[in-house]
């Protein structure tokens, strides 16, 4: 390795003392919690605003649909920004977007308005997805690194668990729009503690902001196989989180004639199983590597979709549909905190726009997923197919991540910044 290459990394890590972990886990899932918190207090809304503006399900679902596009390709530019001109000044200036898409939504006369102001806060609420992700790569490693990203879990679980069913009971008692009032407060409180806690973590680098660098550095990505096997494992994980959000309503307010607020209490069952898992997986860290609670998690998301595939066979019950996605949700938590940490250990100096892609990965599987969902005349086949599916990229992508000999060691970066743990070395390569 070569002593620029060194000076470069010992550049982009930043020394703890800037924040505590504490403080970093606590920003971090406050950032990242945004995006679905404006999409689990707008779901209970959808059956209400299907009749206010006296229009289709399918122009409705554009409102989950185009939200989510925007939320997974603002992330591509998001991230890069926040490596060239620092986590501090992009994360307001997306959260100021934000507010004011939501204030437009709130005041959207058509659908069409309604369908531009929900684009235009999935945007808004990219740069958390982001930001929060290089902010803990910028600072920590290794496992203190899964650790926190397991208590931002743990956070970023409370927040959508309650959101729908107080997204229901707000459409029940003051109507639909008042879903986007609150989603405008909670995006004001974010600036104010960003501008009251954030810390700046980078030294700010325009020349970053050139194009040709940053698909230079996205290019890399996508030839590395450590990123895209630990990212697509990621992606099959949590990416169902962002399908479901597109289906259930259809299925538990339409099909079985849930209403907002039961629809709200109903999805507390998927958020408070991730809850669980993440407690008990920060337990289970105090004795054991994150690395190596991955395979059990993947283990429970693949029990999960065999339960969820024999939706095929017999009629939907709220239990038959809510109990598998429980399930899965629950190995989640398993997950996430080694392979998100896995995927960006090797790209410190380009922590941004990794973060920025696996968060695109993850949304991107999401909204493919709930697209192709829309094609099924039947939510619930579309359910049984779809998921499974998922899960079983999950899986593959993590076999291949620890079968490739190269791709086994599990903190490469460790052989980086603190030289080479017992076990194989890793060394960069030009093939990496």
């Amino acid at each position: 390795m070569s002593t620029q290459t060194t000076l470069n990394l010992s550049r982009n890590h930043k020394a703890p003392e800037l924040m505590s972990v504490r403080r970093v886990s606590l920003l971090g899932a406050l950032f990242i919690a945004t995006g679905p918190i404006a999409m689990a207090l707008y779901t209970p809304a959808m059956a209400q605003v299907v009749s206010a503006y006296s229009t289709t399900n399918s122009l409705v679902k554009m409102t989950l649909t185009l939200y989510f596009a925007g939320f997974a390709t603002a992330q591509l530019i998001a991230g890069p920004l926040s490596d060239a001109l620092g986590r501090r000044p992009v994360i307001i200036g997306f959260m100021l977007l934000f507010v004011v898409a939501s204030l437009l939504a709130l005041v959207a006369p058509t659908i069409e308005t309604l369908i531009g102001a929900r684009f235009m806060q999935g945007i808004g609420a990219s740069a958390g997805v982001a930001i929060s992700r290089a902010l803990v790569r910028d600072m920590f490693e290794g496992d203190e690194s899964s650790r926190i990203m397991n208590l931002m879990g743990i956070i970023l679980a409370a927040a959508p668990a309650l959101a729908p069913a107080l997204g229901g009971v707000l459409v029940t008692h003051l109507g639909w729009r008042s879903v986007f009032a609150l989603m405008m407060l909670f995006g004001a409180s974010v600036i104010v503690i960003t501008i009251w806690g954030l810390r700046e973590t980078v030294v700010a680098d325009r020349s970053r902001l050139n194009l040709r660098k940053l698909g230079s550095s996205y290019l890399k990505l996508i030839a590395n196989r450590h990123f895209m096997t630990t990212s697509l494992t990621v992606a099959g994980a949590i990416g169902a989180i962002y399908a479901l959000a597109t289906i259930l309503p259809f299925i538990l307010m339409q099909r079985l004639g849930l209403s907002p607020t039961e629809f709200g209490l109903g999805m507390l069952l998927q958020s408070g199983s991730f809850f669980a898992g993440s407690l008990l997986v920060r337990q289970l860290m105090k004795r054991h590597s994150a690395y190596r609670l991955v395979t059990p998690g993947l283990v429970i998301i693949s029990l999960g979709s065999t339960v969820i595939l024999t939706l095929l066979l017999g009629d939907p019950t709220f239990l038959r549909v809510m109990v598998p996605v429980a399930v899965y949700t629950f190995g989640i938590a398993f997950v996430m905190p080694a392979m998100s940490t896995a995927a960006l250990a090797p790209f410190p100096h380009i922590a941004g726009a990794a973060s920025s892609l696996m968060g695109f990965m993850q949304m991107g599987a999401g909204l493919l997923v709930g697209s192709l969902a829309g094609l099924f005349s039947d939510p619930v086949v579309a359910l049984a197919v779809l998921i499974p599916i998922m899960a079983s990229v999950a899986s593959l992508s993590y076999f291949v991540y620890c079968t490739n000999p190269h791709l086994a060691e599990p903190e490469p970066s460790k052989n980086v910044i603190t030289g080479p743990p017992v076990g194989r070395s890793w060394v960069p390569s030009n093939k990496e």
